[in-house]
């Protein structure tokens, strides 16, 4: 796992930010923290950037102890936060030449990384600029290079898409779904339920400092808004048509061209489902209907006690 949280907790004097956090996310994939204001993400990535200590539990990244072992965890993650903390009277060049040589590049092999990266962004015609002069959506995307320069194994994003105009936002999703197939390990911090729908392949739900819910994307959707859904379309009128032969498949729903099921093992049932479909009516399509993660989280968080509960038992 190149992430893992163990009870991770921090208190600041009588208020508990974070409640006993457990992650894992292993090498390649994406975790998205989804919460509200306040609940606690920001603090549960400034833990594991080794930026704040925790008041009790652990954290390790690529099995480095954020306490014990903050010099070598800070070398390989690369850190997305909310304040850009960028210098206004530098300008792009200077800025990340700076960076680099933080992290012992020197000039020559910093430029070799972050010109691609302005390429990549669209900054590099505002490379000579002062950043004082950057829109907010510049200085974010400004913000990701200087996290990609040192090539970190790890990404701890916040809000990476923030302030950003629509082709901008499609850019550094593209980004980041291609840097998650080249093996980095990701966790973001987002608002954007549409954007987490698209890049997750974990979700985690925090309320009040607390997991109340983490799994992978599928299961979460399955877990709150029940099994998958199909709907088959066809070429003339179904109304006499009847199903009850396959288990775990249930009809919710029938218009005069159109049926609606529900699947519980759509691997195993689908097969034998559209072969049914299709010995006695021309079938036109057979396709599963998104269920959007804003949906689920939305049923998570205005349920979380008793009813959240019951369905994860």
């Amino acid at each position: 796992m190149q992430i893992v949280t163990e009870n991770l907790t921090k208190k600041f004097d009588d208020f508990l930010a974070v409640d006993q956090v457990n992650l894992q996310v292993p090498q390649g994939e994406l975790l998205v923290l989804l919460g509200p204001n306040g609940a606690g993400k920001t603090t549960t990535v400034r833990m594991l950037t080794s930026l704040l200590r925790p008041t009790s539990g652990n954290a390790k990244i690529a099995g480095y102890d954020v306490v014990t072992h903050a010099a070598q965890v800070r070398s390989m993650v690369g850190v997305l936060t909310e304040h850009h903390g960028l210098y206004g009277r530098m300008n792009a060049k200077e800025y990340l030449t700076f960076f680099g040589e933080l992290y012992g590049l020197s000039k020559q092999e910093s430029q070799k990384r972050f010109v691609p990266l302005l390429e990549k962004f669209g900054l590099i015609t505002q490379i000579n600029k002062r950043l004082g002069e950057y829109s907010k959506g510049m200085r974010q995307k400004l913000s990701l290079v200087r996290a990609l320069i040192n090539d970190p194994p790890v990404l701890l994003l916040d809000e990476p898409t923030s302030a950003m105009d629509p082709e901008s936002s499609r850019m550094v999703r593209n980004a980041i779904s291609t840097l998650k197939q080249n093996d980095r390990t990701i966790i973001l911090c987002t608002h954007n339920l549409n954007e987490a729908d698209e890049l997750a392949d974990q979700v985690a739900i925090i309320q009040n400092g607390k997991i109340i819910l983490n799994d992978y994307l599928e299961t979460v959707k399955s877990t709150l808004l029940g099994f998958p859904v199909f709907e088959a379309t066809f070429a003339e009128n179904t109304s006499s048509f009847s199903f009850d032969f396959l288990p775990g498949v249930k009809v919710i729903n029938q218009t005069a061209t159109q049926i609606t099921f529900e699947v519980e093992n759509p691997a195993v049932s689908n097969p034998k489902l559209i072969q049914h479909l299709s010995q006695d009516y021309h079938l036109i399509s057979f396709q599963q209907k998104a269920r959007k993660l804003e949906t689920a989280y939305l049923e998570a968080v205005n349920h979380h006690g008793g009813e959240l509960n019951e369905k994860l038992l």
